[in-house]
């Protein structure tokens, strides 16, 4: 967590009652996900820091709240705290979604270089919407799940695709797939009922939802390395007193240094547990490879001619 965000809500902090706050916290996946886990123990270490003059309930799975829902439910103070998928908002602003434009940061390295400029420019774009960003975790990277290896991305041509964001929805339609919206408590049964046959996602959603169970093969291609990210309203956060703000920060700045290290070991032993449950794991041909790289390049066209100033600016600083 960068300092300037804390030092941005101590100045705006105001003391508060010593009275014990309750906040609920709607998370849009389930208990087995690392984000939530790592949520969890966040939420036990606000606890533990404050006494208790600050419990946070973690709603889990999209229960309290759906996933499309809780950015705004905190925005208007129905609930003071949640966690969405960054790259969710592009629609308001390009700049939060350069974590999910395909083969722009495919590695941790390259990921956390991208949080750096892209973190500043997020605060400052959800500050104007009352909302403070605590913390963001990356997801693994982006793999390719199918029936029967894909060769090529011709390979691809129409088949029913799972898409979570704008992005992979684009990204499946260039590749001749018919993009659907499905969220990840739901692809289980999207995969069941034929809405969708294929999906691009990290091997932590792979395994959470038993990818085995209606796919055979898994290639990681590594096409991105998307983020959650959790915020707070900035009026609820003010009303707690300074050193609960304080406890909140701190535990929020561990939570994502906690939370990248998860997502790093996640990505090994997940992928194990596709292999485990007989997936066939393969490497991407070159030809595969380069047709992906093709379109991601085709989708950056595109976005830098409609792209908003700030997201150009958190391009220009990640590519010095």
């Amino acid at each position: 967590m960068k300092q300037f965000a804390l030092a941005a809500l101590m100045t705006a902090g105001v003391a508060g009652s010593v009275s014990a706050e309750s906040w609920d916290m709607p998370t849009p996946y389930g208990d087995a996900t690392f984000h939530t886990q790592n949520i969890a123990q966040f939420a036990e270490e606000v606890a533990a820091a404050t006494d208790g003059a600050l419990e946070i309930t973690v709603h889990s799975a999209g229960s309290l709240f759906p996933h499309a829902e809780i950015k705004n439910t905190v925005r208007s103070d129905q609930v003071p705290i949640g966690e969405f998928f960054l790259s969710r908002l592009v629609n308001e602003d390009a700049a939060y979604g350069l974590d999910s434009q395909p083969f722009v940061a495919t590695s941790y390295e390259d990921a956390a270089k991208l949080w750096e400029a892209q973190e500043p420019v997020v605060t400052e774009l959800l500050a104007e919407q009352g909302l403070v960003p605590l913390f963001s975790v990356p997801w693994p990277a982006q793999g390719l799940y199918t029936n029967g290896e894909i060769k090529t991305v011709e390979d691809l041509s129409g088949l029913r695709f799972r898409a979570y964001n704008a992005a992979l929805e684009e990204f499946a339609a260039l590749a001749g797939a018919a993009p659907v919206q499905v969220e990840a408590p739901d692809i289980p049964q999207a995969f069941a009922t034929g809405q969708v046959e294929a999906m691009i996602t990290s091997p932590s959603t792979g395994a959470n939802s038993t990818a085995w169970d209606f796919v055979t093969h898994y290639s990681p291609i590594n096409a991105w390395v998307p983020k959650n990210i959790v915020v707070v309203n900035e009026r609820s956060f003010r009303r707690l007193p300074e050193e609960v703000q304080t406890a909140v920060m701190e535990a929020a700045e561990a939570a994502e240094a906690r939370g990248w290290e998860m997502s790093k070991a996640e990505a090994e032993a997940q992928t194990a547990v596709l292999a485990e449950n007989g997936m066939t794991i393969y490497e991407p041909s070159d030809e595969l490879k380069a047709g992906l790289e093709a379109i991601g390049e085709e989708m950056l066209a595109t976005w830098r001619e409609s792209a908003s100033d700030a997201a150009l600016s958190v391009m220009s600083t990640y590519q010095e």
